[in-house]
């Protein structure tokens, strides 16, 4: 009996990426994560992108009409990017969605996308049922109108081979060793910045047990302890 291909970790050169509509109108409805934790991992999973060479489609929908124009923080990652405008809730209905997800030549894709519930699901099953292309759902750079929202579809998506992921985590297991120095200091910047308290933690790690520089710029002087009279 072969294995699974799901059970091949992601790697720089087995997967691609697919943002779908994020946009700030769809991420006002957002009610399932705090939308500027939404934003954070969208741009920080872009990045990682950025890192890894991994290709990467940007599609929106109604954007002049409704959805406004997708997220600067995340066109700036990808300046010559061309967005796929469409009309279709569902991204797969739209054959220029299509033809770049088949042009990259890789089976596995990793979607961030608004709603989960909407334009996230409805993408996942009927790629499923027309390809074999595997899904990989980034949980926490996707949204839903409300957590039951959100929860239901990707339990829906799970029940049809759909394989839900964290952002970090797909960054990881794309860096997957600390020996690849290539990106290791790429890596590092993207956590500090984007990746909370793992990334505060490798500031400390870095300055206080290392002793490297702080990252701070300017001549921040330190004053000394003056007990008040």
């Amino acid at each position: 009996m072969s294995k699974s291909s799901k059970l091949e970790l992601l790697n720089p050169h087995n997967c691609q990426l697919i943002f779908i509509d994020q946009q700030p109108q769809m991420a006002f409805g957002v009610q399932s994560i705090d939308r500027q934790t939404l934003k954070n991992n969208v741009v920080g999973l872009a990045k990682a992108a950025k890192i890894f060479n991994i290709p990467t489609t940007i599609t929106t929908v109604e954007t002049e009409s409704f959805s406004g124009h997708t997220f600067p923080e995340l066109l700036d990652v990808f300046p010559n990017a061309p967005l796929l405008e469409r009309t279709s809730m569902n991204s797969w209905d739209d054959q220029k969605v299509r033809d770049a997800l088949a042009k990259n030549q890789r089976k596995k894709i990793v979607v961030s996308g608004l709603w989960t519930e909407v334009c996230n699901l409805t993408f996942s099953l009927s790629c499923l049922h027309d390809t074999d292309y595997e899904i990989y759902m980034v949980t926490d750079a996707s949204g839903g109108t409300s957590q039951e929202a959100h929860d239901m579809a990707i339990q829906r998506m799970i029940q049809v081979g759909v394989i839900p992921v964290t952002w970090q985590q797909v960054l990881l297991e794309w860096q997957r060793d600390w020996a690849h120095r290539d990106t290791y200091d790429a890596v590092m910047a993207l956590v500090k910045e984007h990746s909370g308290a793992y990334g505060m933690g490798v500031d400390y790690c870095y300055t206080m047990v290392h002793k490297a520089p702080e990252r701070a710029q300017g001549a921040h002087e330190i004053l000394a302890p003056v007990p008040a009279k």
